[in-house]
């Protein structure tokens, strides 16, 4: 039984990271259906770090960022965040609305564009956990989407104060993808309790090493 997230074997990592590219790759294919756009995705690498290191893996503390928290319920109790950089709005906001030279900050002044944007998270955070839950027969429900624009400090503190007793690590999915030659970074922070986090690696077949 773990305990806690530093106590993953390798071999759970490898199923993790198998979980991670599937729901990822589900992620972009919901997306590219709705942009209309060809979708590369790169390969993920699933790793368990601590939250100063996610932030400094994000470019630093002041860094600006898209973060889409996804609460969830059921089999699989936690929490999902998409982090992704600013040219993901871009994308999206010059796709739907013709907008160019778009200003990530002022997002969540415009409803129009904070609801294209969100609408698009909801989307590839629906494709990923449903990509989940047919893998490892879980239950899993969520809540809508909340989104933000605003620097990794800042963004990081939602989980840390949330989530604060499952401990300061979370599973940290490294990917991105590129859609008409513009590379965007994208990260998948995951953090199930421990408890959720059993019982996934049971409907995998992980047992401890």
């Amino acid at each position: 039984m773990l305990k806690n997230y530093d106590e993953l074997s390798p071999t759970a990592i490898d199923f993790l990271k198998e979980i991670g590219n599937i729901g990822s790759g589900n992620a972009a294919s919901a997306l590219s259906q709705m942009l209309g756009k060809t979708i590369k995705m790169r390969v993920p690498d699933v790793g368990v770090l601590d939250y100063q290191s996610v932030i400094d893996e994000m470019g630093g503390p002041e860094k600006v960022t898209t973060g889409i928290l996804v609460l969830t319920h059921g089999d699989f109790e936690g929490m999902i965040m998409f982090l992704l950089d600013d040219s993901f709005a871009q994308v999206v906001l010059s796709t739907f609305l013709g907008k160019l030279d778009v200003n990530v900050l002022q997002i969540k002044d415009d409803q129009t564009d904070f609801s294209a944007v969100v609408e698009m998270g909801n989307i590839m955070a629906g494709s990923y956990l449903k990509a989940l839950a047919t893998l490892t027969g879980m239950v899993i429900d969520m809540d809508v989407p909340a989104m933000t624009v605003d620097m990794m400090g800042a963004i990081m503190n939602a989980p840390m104060i949330e989530f604060s007793e499952v401990g300061d690590k979370v599973l940290f999915i490294n990917d991105g993808f590129e859609i008409d030659k513009v590379s965007i970074k994208s990260n998948i922070i995951m953090i199930p309790t421990v408890e959720s986090l059993n019982l996934l690696m049971k409907k995998l077949g992980v047992s401890d090493e």
